[in-house]
């Protein structure tokens, strides 16, 4: 070999290292991209939903405003709804409910579903916080007016300790509260933010806690013993749902706080 060649070689050399070094940076780099921006860096409110989303961070008062009506029917007592600045999921505020015991002491949050009005698919996500586990006695902490009922209200809330569904109209649940379907529910954890999803597609409808689907709040259309048979009794359940209110509202015994926060509602799946 040449002795000119010798000292091209080790330039070859060097380069080529320097060149395997500058990959493996923009690789880390690249792959720190695809995993998506870290928690600190995401907006509160991107998400996905086709409808609208909601993380209150713009609201400007203590009272929730905008698309966002306080308030509770037939009866007023203790409870509150409130913009709260102390307690978020991500940003800075949510909405918070004080529910008391008792059906006047309810209150809830309500907002029209216009974005998704005649769709015969509805899918919700929302976070929600609260203190005190769920009680024996029924209580409701989501409800929806449903057109094709009478205008009688879907409601999503808990009894004997455990998620249920609840129509309003015939007092059916999902599950059935016999100790079987109760145990084919689950309570909704206190004192740490849960996702809670649902989506109805016509006729059926599917919930899922933390991502997972709750065996006991599905409605697949085929009527099962202690879970769906009792909701399908009734023939025909195709609702069309008009509002959403987020709150509390108690049959007996049972007062709560809660905080709820990043709700999306579309007509697709929306995912935590």
């Amino acid at each position: 070999m040449p002795r000119s060649a010798r000292p091209t070689r080790r330039r070859q050399i060097l380069a080529a290292s320097a060149t395997v070094l500058a990959l493996t940076a923009a690789g880390a780099t690249g792959s720190a991209s695809a995993a998506g921006p870290s928690a600190d860096d995401r907006p509160a409110a991107a998400c996905d939903a086709s409808g609208f989303c909601e993380d209150f961070e713009s609201q400007t008062g203590t009272a929730p405003s905008g698309r966002w009506t306080a308030g509770a029917a037939n009866c007023t007592g203790t409870g509150t709804a409130t913009v709260d600045s102390g307690t978020a999921h991500t940003g800075s505020k949510s909405l918070r409910i004080d529910g008391g015991a008792g059906y006047c002491n309810h209150m809830f949050a309500s907002t029209p579903l216009d974005e998704v009005a005649g769709s015969s698919s509805l899918h919700v996500r929302f976070w929600v916080r609260h203190t005190t586990a769920l009680p024996a006695a029924h209580v409701t902490f989501a409800a929806m007016k449903d057109a094709n009922d009478g205008g009688k209200d879907l409601r999503m809330g808990g009894q004997n300790g455990a998620l249920q569904w609840n129509r309003e109209s015939d007092d059916a649940t999902l599950p059935e509260q016999s100790p079987v379907g109760v145990s084919k529910s689950m309570p909704l954890p206190v004192n740490e933010w849960t996702c809670v999803e649902f989506g109805i597609e016509g006729s059926t409808l599917e919930t899922k806690v933390n991502g997972s689907v709750v065996e006991g709040l599905v409605i697949d259309g085929t009527p099962t013993h202690d879970i769906d048979r009792q909701w399908l009794d009734k023939p025909g359940w195709r609702p069309s749902l008009t509002d959403l209110r987020l709150g509390w509202e108690s049959y007996g015994n049972g007062d709560d706080t809660l905080w709820y926060d990043d709700i999306a509602v579309g007509t697709a799946p929306i995912g935590c």
